[in-house]
Protein backbone atom coordinates (compact mmCIF):
# COMPACT_ATOMS: atom_id res chain seq x y z
CA UNK A 1 0.00 0.00 0.00
CA UNK A 2 1.30 3.45 -0.93
CA UNK A 3 2.50 5.60 1.97
CA UNK A 4 2.70 9.30 1.25
CA UNK A 5 3.76 11.91 3.79
CA UNK A 6 4.46 15.55 4.27
CA UNK A 7 7.98 16.61 5.12
CA UNK A 8 9.39 15.45 1.77
CA UNK A 9 11.27 18.71 1.39
CA UNK A 10 14.10 17.07 -0.52
CA UNK A 11 11.67 16.32 -3.38
CA UNK A 12 10.60 19.96 -3.45
CA UNK A 13 14.22 21.10 -3.62
CA UNK A 14 15.01 18.66 -6.40
CA UNK A 15 12.12 19.98 -8.49
CA UNK A 16 12.09 23.69 -7.63
CA UNK A 17 15.69 24.27 -6.55
CA UNK A 18 17.56 24.81 -3.29
CA UNK A 19 17.10 27.79 -1.03
CA UNK A 20 15.63 28.87 2.28
CA UNK A 21 12.47 26.78 2.28
CA UNK A 22 9.57 27.00 4.70
CA UNK A 23 8.16 23.52 5.26
CA UNK A 24 4.42 23.84 5.92
CA UNK A 25 3.68 20.34 4.63
CA UNK A 26 3.74 18.52 7.97
CA UNK A 27 1.48 20.26 10.49
CA UNK A 28 4.37 20.32 12.99
CA UNK A 29 4.45 23.43 15.18
CA UNK A 30 6.73 26.03 13.57
CA UNK A 31 7.28 27.67 17.00
CA UNK A 32 9.06 24.83 18.82
CA UNK A 33 9.62 24.61 22.53
CA UNK A 34 13.11 26.07 23.21
CA UNK A 35 15.39 23.15 24.00
CA UNK A 36 18.04 23.89 26.66
CA UNK A 37 21.44 22.24 26.88
CA UNK A 38 21.21 18.46 27.29
CA UNK A 39 23.22 16.84 30.07
CA UNK A 40 26.26 14.78 29.17
CA UNK A 41 24.76 11.75 30.93
CA UNK A 42 21.69 11.82 28.67
CA UNK A 43 23.99 11.40 25.67
CA UNK A 44 26.49 9.07 27.27
CA UNK A 45 24.46 6.65 29.41
CA UNK A 46 21.60 4.27 28.69
CA UNK A 47 18.25 5.69 29.82
CA UNK A 48 17.30 4.82 33.40
CA UNK A 49 13.94 3.64 34.63
CA UNK A 50 13.84 6.70 36.86
CA UNK A 51 14.18 9.02 33.85
CA UNK A 52 11.34 7.27 32.06
CA UNK A 53 9.19 7.29 35.21
CA UNK A 54 9.68 11.05 35.60
CA UNK A 55 8.54 11.59 32.02
CA UNK A 56 5.49 9.36 32.48
CA UNK A 57 4.45 11.27 35.60
CA UNK A 58 4.65 14.61 33.77
CA UNK A 59 2.92 13.21 30.67
CA UNK A 60 0.17 11.61 32.76
CA UNK A 61 -0.55 14.98 34.38
CA UNK A 62 -0.72 16.62 30.93
CA UNK A 63 -3.05 13.96 29.50
CA UNK A 64 -5.11 13.52 32.66
CA UNK A 65 -4.57 9.77 33.02
CA UNK A 66 -2.87 7.40 35.44
CA UNK A 67 0.83 6.86 34.71
CA UNK A 68 0.39 3.05 34.78
CA UNK A 69 -1.85 3.40 31.72
CA UNK A 70 0.84 5.28 29.79
CA UNK A 71 3.80 4.05 27.75
CA UNK A 72 6.45 6.12 25.95
CA UNK A 73 7.43 4.95 22.47
CA UNK A 74 9.80 6.14 19.74
CA UNK A 75 7.18 8.33 18.07
CA UNK A 76 3.47 7.77 17.53
CA UNK A 77 4.51 6.17 14.25
CA UNK A 78 6.23 3.39 16.20
CA UNK A 79 2.95 2.60 17.95
CA UNK A 80 1.12 2.61 14.62
CA UNK A 81 3.58 -0.01 13.40
CA UNK A 82 3.54 -2.16 16.55
CA UNK A 83 -0.10 -2.23 17.65
CA UNK A 84 -1.35 -4.24 14.64
CA UNK A 85 1.22 -6.89 15.61
CA UNK A 86 0.29 -7.20 19.28
CA UNK A 87 -3.49 -7.29 18.76
CA UNK A 88 -5.25 -10.41 17.42
CA UNK A 89 -5.46 -10.13 13.62
CA UNK A 90 -8.92 -9.78 12.10
CA UNK A 91 -11.10 -7.23 10.32
CA UNK A 92 -10.09 -3.58 10.73
CA UNK A 93 -12.14 -0.50 9.90
CA UNK A 94 -10.32 2.83 9.37
CA UNK A 95 -12.34 6.03 9.31
CA UNK A 96 -11.44 7.81 6.09
CA UNK A 97 -10.24 9.99 4.55
CA UNK A 98 -7.26 10.19 6.86
CA UNK A 99 -3.52 9.77 6.62
CA UNK A 100 -2.71 6.37 5.21
CA UNK A 101 -0.17 5.04 7.71
CA UNK A 102 -2.77 3.23 9.81
CA UNK A 103 -4.22 1.27 6.90
CA UNK A 104 -0.75 0.52 5.51
CA UNK A 105 0.55 -0.79 8.84
CA UNK A 106 -2.54 -2.92 9.42
CA UNK A 107 -2.33 -4.39 5.92
CA UNK A 108 1.36 -5.19 6.38
CA UNK A 109 0.50 -7.07 9.60
CA UNK A 110 -2.10 -9.24 7.86
CA UNK A 111 -5.30 -7.42 8.77
CA UNK A 112 -8.26 -7.20 6.41
CA UNK A 113 -8.71 -3.42 6.17
CA UNK A 114 -11.86 -1.58 5.12
CA UNK A 115 -12.05 2.21 4.69
CA UNK A 116 -15.19 3.60 6.31
CA UNK A 117 -16.74 7.04 5.69
CA UNK A 118 -18.72 7.15 8.97
CA UNK A 119 -18.54 5.77 12.50
CA UNK A 120 -21.76 3.83 11.95
CA UNK A 121 -20.19 1.75 9.17
CA UNK A 122 -17.40 0.69 11.54
CA UNK A 123 -19.67 -1.19 13.94
CA UNK A 124 -18.91 -4.88 14.27
CA UNK A 125 -15.25 -4.57 13.25
CA UNK A 126 -12.62 -6.43 15.24
CA UNK A 127 -10.62 -3.21 15.29
CA UNK A 128 -11.65 0.36 14.53
CA UNK A 129 -9.24 3.27 14.00
CA UNK A 130 -10.32 6.91 14.36
CA UNK A 131 -8.06 9.96 14.16
CA UNK A 132 -9.45 12.71 16.42
CA UNK A 133 -9.13 15.49 15.41
CA UNK A 134 -8.73 14.04 11.96
CA UNK A 135 -5.89 14.62 9.58
CA UNK A 136 -6.26 16.29 7.08
CA UNK A 137 -9.78 17.74 7.44
CA UNK A 138 -9.88 18.34 11.21
CA UNK A 139 -13.15 16.48 11.77
CA UNK A 140 -13.71 15.88 15.46
CA UNK A 141 -15.82 13.63 17.62
CA UNK A 142 -16.83 14.16 21.23
CA UNK A 143 -15.61 11.58 23.76
CA UNK A 144 -19.03 10.08 24.45
CA UNK A 145 -19.58 9.39 20.75
CA UNK A 146 -16.33 7.42 20.65
CA UNK A 147 -17.10 5.61 23.91
CA UNK A 148 -20.34 4.46 22.29
CA UNK A 149 -18.35 3.21 19.28
CA UNK A 150 -15.99 1.33 21.60
CA UNK A 151 -18.97 -0.67 22.82
CA UNK A 152 -19.74 -1.79 19.28
CA UNK A 153 -16.29 -2.94 18.10
CA UNK A 154 -13.71 -5.41 19.36
CA UNK A 155 -11.01 -2.81 19.96
CA UNK A 156 -10.83 0.92 19.27
CA UNK A 157 -7.63 2.84 18.51
CA UNK A 158 -7.97 6.61 18.65
CA UNK A 159 -5.09 8.60 17.23
CA UNK A 160 -5.02 11.87 19.18
CA UNK A 161 -1.77 13.13 17.68
CA UNK A 162 -3.23 16.60 17.06
CA UNK A 163 -5.33 16.79 20.25
CA UNK A 164 -2.93 18.60 22.59
CA UNK A 165 -4.63 22.00 22.05
CA UNK A 166 -8.03 20.27 22.47
CA UNK A 167 -8.10 18.33 25.77
CA UNK A 168 -11.90 18.39 25.60
CA UNK A 169 -11.73 15.82 22.78
CA UNK A 170 -9.51 13.31 24.57
CA UNK A 171 -10.71 10.07 26.15
CA UNK A 172 -7.62 9.86 28.36
CA UNK A 173 -9.46 10.69 31.59
CA UNK A 174 -12.09 7.99 31.17
CA UNK A 175 -10.82 5.32 28.80
CA UNK A 176 -12.86 2.21 27.98
CA UNK A 177 -11.03 -1.06 28.60
CA UNK A 178 -10.96 -1.94 24.89
CA UNK A 179 -9.69 1.47 23.77
CA UNK A 180 -6.11 2.61 23.09
CA UNK A 181 -5.01 6.20 22.52
CA UNK A 182 -1.99 7.39 20.54
CA UNK A 183 -0.36 10.73 21.30
CA UNK A 184 2.49 12.53 19.53
CA UNK A 185 5.07 14.69 21.27
CA UNK A 186 6.77 16.12 18.18
CA UNK A 187 3.77 17.84 16.61
CA UNK A 188 2.54 20.20 19.33
CA UNK A 189 5.95 20.85 20.89
CA UNK A 190 7.46 21.27 17.41
CA UNK A 191 10.28 18.79 18.00
CA UNK A 192 9.70 15.97 15.52
CA UNK A 193 13.38 15.04 15.62
CA UNK A 194 13.00 13.87 19.23
CA UNK A 195 10.98 10.90 17.89
CA UNK A 196 8.70 10.47 20.89
CA UNK A 197 5.09 9.47 21.33
CA UNK A 198 2.82 7.90 23.93
CA UNK A 199 0.31 5.08 24.09
CA UNK A 200 -2.50 5.22 26.65
CA UNK A 201 -4.34 1.99 27.27
CA UNK A 202 -4.83 -1.13 29.37
CA UNK A 203 -1.69 -2.18 31.29
CA UNK A 204 -1.67 -5.70 29.80
CA UNK A 205 -1.66 -4.32 26.26
CA UNK A 206 1.04 -1.83 27.18
CA UNK A 207 3.16 -4.71 28.51
CA UNK A 208 2.86 -6.54 25.17
CA UNK A 209 3.72 -3.33 23.35
CA UNK A 210 6.79 -2.81 25.53
CA UNK A 211 7.96 -6.35 24.81
CA UNK A 212 7.54 -5.81 21.08
CA UNK A 213 9.38 -2.47 21.20
CA UNK A 214 12.33 -3.90 23.12
CA UNK A 215 14.48 -2.28 25.81
CA UNK A 216 15.51 1.39 25.70
CA UNK A 217 13.06 2.21 22.94
CA UNK A 218 13.17 5.91 23.91
CA UNK A 219 16.57 7.60 24.09
CA UNK A 220 17.92 9.62 26.99
CA UNK A 221 17.89 13.07 25.35
CA UNK A 222 14.25 12.54 24.33
CA UNK A 223 13.31 11.67 27.91
CA UNK A 224 15.08 14.75 29.28
CA UNK A 225 13.69 17.17 26.69
CA UNK A 226 10.10 15.94 26.90
CA UNK A 227 10.02 15.90 30.70
CA UNK A 228 10.91 19.59 30.80
CA UNK A 229 8.77 20.57 27.81
CA UNK A 230 5.56 18.88 28.98
CA UNK A 231 5.88 20.53 32.40
CA UNK A 232 6.10 24.01 30.83
CA UNK A 233 2.42 24.89 31.04
CA UNK A 234 2.94 28.62 30.42
CA UNK A 235 4.58 27.84 27.07
CA UNK A 236 1.74 25.46 26.20
CA UNK A 237 -0.93 28.07 26.97
CA UNK A 238 0.85 30.71 24.89
CA UNK A 239 1.26 28.25 22.02
CA UNK A 240 -2.41 27.28 21.98
CA UNK A 241 -3.42 30.94 22.00
CA UNK A 242 -1.06 31.81 19.15
CA UNK A 243 -2.25 28.97 16.93
CA UNK A 244 -5.93 29.66 17.57
CA UNK A 245 -5.50 33.16 16.16
CA UNK A 246 -2.90 32.29 13.52
CA UNK A 247 -5.06 29.55 12.02
CA UNK A 248 -7.86 32.05 11.41
CA UNK A 249 -5.40 34.50 9.89
CA UNK A 250 -4.15 31.85 7.48
CA UNK A 251 -7.76 31.05 6.53
CA UNK A 252 -8.38 34.69 5.65
CA UNK A 253 -5.31 34.77 3.40
CA UNK A 254 -6.31 31.55 1.66
CA UNK A 255 -9.88 32.71 1.06
CA UNK A 256 -8.47 35.95 -0.34
CA UNK A 257 -6.43 33.86 -2.78
CA UNK A 258 -9.61 32.20 -4.07
CA UNK A 259 -9.48 29.01 -2.02
CA UNK A 260 -12.22 27.64 0.23
CA UNK A 261 -11.65 26.69 3.85
CA UNK A 262 -12.20 22.92 4.14
CA UNK A 263 -11.22 22.16 7.73
CA UNK A 264 -8.16 21.87 9.89
CA UNK A 265 -6.81 22.02 13.44
CA UNK A 266 -4.73 24.45 15.49
CA UNK A 267 -1.57 23.22 13.73
CA UNK A 268 -2.69 22.89 10.10
CA UNK A 269 -5.43 24.09 7.76
CA UNK A 270 -7.05 22.37 4.78
CA UNK A 271 -8.18 24.22 1.66
CA UNK A 272 -10.32 23.31 -1.32
CA UNK A 273 -8.55 24.79 -4.32
CA UNK A 274 -9.47 24.79 -8.01
CA UNK A 275 -6.30 22.77 -8.69
CA UNK A 276 -4.18 21.50 -5.79
CA UNK A 277 -1.09 20.88 -7.93
CA UNK A 278 -1.21 24.40 -9.34
CA UNK A 279 -1.69 25.79 -5.84
CA UNK A 280 1.25 23.77 -4.51
CA UNK A 281 3.45 24.89 -7.41
CA UNK A 282 2.48 28.52 -6.78
CA UNK A 283 3.68 28.29 -3.20
CA UNK A 284 6.74 26.24 -4.15
CA UNK A 285 7.96 28.97 -6.49
CA UNK A 286 8.14 31.09 -3.33
CA UNK A 287 9.94 28.18 -1.61
CA UNK A 288 7.00 27.34 0.63
CA UNK A 289 6.21 23.62 0.69
CA UNK A 290 2.66 22.35 1.20
CA UNK A 291 0.87 19.00 1.19
CA UNK A 292 -1.29 17.43 -1.50
CA UNK A 293 -3.16 14.13 -1.26
CA UNK A 294 -3.33 11.29 -3.78
CA UNK A 295 -7.10 10.91 -3.34
CA UNK A 296 -8.01 14.56 -4.03
CA UNK A 297 -7.15 16.83 -6.93
CA UNK A 298 -8.37 19.87 -4.99
CA UNK A 299 -7.25 19.56 -1.36
CA UNK A 300 -4.14 21.38 -0.15
CA UNK A 301 -2.95 21.35 3.47
CA UNK A 302 -0.82 24.07 5.04
CA UNK A 303 0.84 24.19 8.41
CA UNK A 304 0.59 27.43 10.37
CA UNK A 305 3.50 29.87 9.87
CA UNK A 306 5.59 30.46 12.98
CA UNK A 307 7.07 33.96 12.76
CA UNK A 308 6.82 37.31 11.01
CA UNK A 309 9.27 36.39 8.25
CA UNK A 310 7.24 33.29 7.37
CA UNK A 311 4.00 35.29 7.41
CA UNK A 312 5.50 37.93 5.10
CA UNK A 313 6.51 35.27 2.59
CA UNK A 314 3.15 33.51 2.54
CA UNK A 315 1.31 36.82 2.28
CA UNK A 316 3.39 37.68 -0.77
CA UNK A 317 2.93 34.22 -2.29
CA UNK A 318 -0.85 34.35 -1.92
CA UNK A 319 -1.30 37.94 -3.03
CA UNK A 320 -3.29 38.37 -6.27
Amino acid sequence: MQRDHGGNLDEAQMHFGPGVWIDLSTGINRRPWPVPAISDSAWRDLPTRQAESRLLEVAAAWYGCASEKLRAVAGASAAIQLLPRVLPVGRAAVLTPTYNEHAASLTAAGWQVAPCPTLEVMRGADLAVVVNPNNPDGREWQPQVLRDLAGKVGHLIIDESFADPRPDLSLARDLPRNCTLLRSFGKFWGLAGVRLGFVIGAPDLLARLAQAAGPWSVNGPALQIATAAMADLAWADDTIGYHAEAALRLDRLAVGAGWKQAGGTHLFRLYDTPDAKAAQDRLARAQIWSRRFPYSARWLRLGVPGNRAEWDRIIEALSP
